[in-house]
């Protein structure tokens, strides 16, 4: 069996079509389109930040990486408070003394305000320990974005106020277009240009 490998313009050039196919939803479940979600999510963003919230990220493996970077930029070039929850100590002593579901959740619920705001990221969108740390943030009144790809009935693309979703089942697909998404919430709200 032979494959022809893509070339690097074949690969660059599916994944910019994939900003075509990303879907948003709200809370109800009804399609908004990109331009209308992105803009409903800043303002979820500015008004946190100027209430004295924060915003909260979070997410796994990858998707973890990309909610440690997103709170490094949003705080340091957005000078928006802006946090992660993977410290290695706080995810072991959670894991271990409640399991990982509620790696992300407790944090919340100790750590967050009704003024913050949560960036769940997920690329399969069926994280537990995402869900879960959702509702706790509901559970106080914050409000959610959420971003997720794979499967659109996955868990996680109701759970929000505002709802992205990459249809792609390939996670590298997924993650670039997930940091994407966070790069031009956060160079919108700058008025920055994408280059």
């Amino acid at each position: 069996m032979t494959e022809t490998p893509a070339t690097i313009d074949q690969y660059l050039e599916n994944i910019s079509a994939l900003r075509h196919k990303i879907t948003a939803r709200n809370s109800a479940g009804e399609k908004l389109s990109l331009p209308d979600a992105t803009k409903l999510s800043i303002e979820l963003i500015k008004r946190a930040s100027q209430d004295g919230g924060k915003i909260i990220f979070i997410g796994n493996g990858g998707s973890a990486a990309i909610a440690s970077h997103m709170a490094v930029d949003f705080s340091k070039n957005g000078g928006m408070p802006a946090v992660c929850f993977n410290d290695a100590v706080a995810i072991t002593c959670l894991t271990n003394d409640l399991g990982y579901e509620e790696v992300f959740s407790q944090p919340i619920r100790m750590l967050a305000k009704s003024n913050d705001v949560l960036v769940a990221i997920s690329s399969s969108g069926q994280s537990r320990n995402i869900i879960n740390a959702v509702k706790a943030a509901h559970s106080i009144h914050m409000n959610v974005i959420t971003l997720s790809g794979f499967d659109e009935a996955n868990l996680l693309i109701k759970e929000g106020n505002i709802n992205f979703h990459v249809p792609s089942t390939r996670y590298g697909a997924v993650e670039i277009t997930h940091l994407t998404l966070c790069h031009a919430l956060l160079d919108l709200i700058l008025g920055k240009k994408a280059v």
